[in-house]
């Protein structure tokens, strides 16, 4: 291994680091799964989480800086998506906290909040199991 591949690996190692301390928060990962649906603006962030609208600021400043969201600006509005992951480790890591986190109750009264405030469907229906978890078994 070249020193410079093994820099390579230490910076994919470090973005993989940043994103799990992110994820270790209950409330970034029940964010992830509103955006899962996704663009969504904060003030409709904060109240599908019933938390207030500082806190919901201050998780998303996370996931940003641990490049896991992307936001943009329109007018006084900040509406945020998830970020486009060109690491295949990291994108994986993301979809599969995002797919699982749909399976909770406490994300899927989330998205039943956010559905209601902005007569928006968020969830994603229709598409085929993706992991072992959304296949039904046998006899059922």
């Amino acid at each position: 291994m070249t020193p410079r591949s093994a820099a390579r690996k230490d910076a994919r190692f470090a973005r993989m680091t940043r994103a799990l301390k992110a994820l270790a928060d209950p409330t970034r990962v029940r964010i992830l799964g509103l955006l899962a649906g996704g663009q969504v603006c904060v003030c409709h962030i904060h109240d599908a989480l019933a938390i207030p609208q500082p806190t919901a600021s201050r998780h998303l400043a996370s996931l940003r800086k641990a490049g896991l969201v992307d936001s943009r600006r329109e007018g006084t509005w900040m509406y945020y998506t998830l970020a486009a992951q060109p690491d295949a480790a990291l994108r994986t890591l993301v979809n599969t906290v995002t797919h699982c986190a749909g399976h909770a109750d406490t994300v899927t009264r989330d998205r039943r909040r956010l559905e209601i405030a902005t007569g928006c469907c968020c969830v994603i229906d229709g598409r085929p199991p993706a992991v072992s978890c959304c296949t039904p078994s046998p006899g059922r």
